[in-house]
């Protein structure tokens, strides 16, 4: 069977999209999904995402991790897939869709900036050395004084698989303040098991306990990751994270044909 699939990357997180409309792409196959976006064997991506069909929304997003499991929200493959629909000409400069956390609402301009709306965030759990929320996908945030020397990948495996979280671990994130309400950001994604240049969800979480520690006095901070540079703007409303965007560019790199041997 020869599959047709669409690369995408926002800021260098990088993403392998199908045109699932048709429900014809086997779900359940763990194996071919990591084998797809293996770097050496197969196309290469930091993750799957397919595009469905809908009843109430424009499409349904579902998203595999490059383990071939599906995962919860992926920020960045959420604004990637906004800028897919638009290309496939199910959207045009709006979106509601649907992702594992739920509902979400998203525009994208001429240049294919995305601005995505985010889940509100109500539970912030503050350490003396970190802070955990969830952003749709699990997040650890701490503070670090030498970002660029830091082996992420080792030092976000101890995290990640530390007693603090048990067998479901959470994505680690350090950070680095560069000037007011600028902050450096890189990440160790659960489920790639390494540092990805960038992480929506990350810097999602980055930018809420920025806030909610008082590193930062804006509502809209900057987060300059390994793969660019990405926004996120919010409203705070009785302890609560409200109208949460993550905004940043979707870029399309290429379109291919794959064969595939089930």
């Amino acid at each position: 069977m020869q599959l047709t699939f669409y690369k995408y990357q926002g800021t260098g997180n990088d993403f392998v999209m199908i045109d699932n409309r048709s429900n014809f792409f086997p779900k359940n196959n763990t194996y071919l999904i990591e084998r797809l976006c293996d770097r050496r064997f197969g196309i290469g991506a930091d993750g799957l995402i397919l595009l469905e069909n809908h009843d109430n929304y424009d499409f349904k997003m579902v998203y595999y991790n490059s383990d071939g499991n599906e995962s919860s929200m992926c920020g960045n493959g959420g604004r990637c897939l906004v800028a897919f629909a638009k290309k496939l000409g199910v959207i045009s400069e709006i979106a509601e869709f649907e992702a594992v956390d739920g509902y979400h609402y998203a525009t994208i301009d001429a240049e294919n900036i995305v601005s995505l709306q985010m889940k509100d965030v109500s539970t912030i759990k503050n350490e003396s050395n970190f802070t955990f929320l969830n952003t749709g996908s699990p997040h650890h945030v701490q503070i670090v004084t030498d970002l660029k020397a830091l082996d992420v990948k080792s030092e976000g495996a101890k995290i990640r698989y530390s007693d603090l979280y048990g067998t479901a671990g959470s994505n680690v994130n350090f950070v680095q303040q560069l000037e007011n309400d600028i902050f450096a950001v890189r990440t160790y994604e659960r489920g790639v098991e390494d540092e990805t240049l960038s992480c929506g969800t990350g810097v999602t979480a980055v930018a809420i306990a920025m806030y909610e520690s008082g590193n930062a006095k804006s509502n809209q901070i900057d987060l300059n990751v390994e793969g660019g540079k990405l926004k996120v703007q919010f409203q705070k409303n009785n302890g609560n994270y409200t109208n949460v965007f993550l905004i940043g560019p979707a870029t399309f790199v290429f379109e291919g044909k794959i064969n595939l041997v089930f």
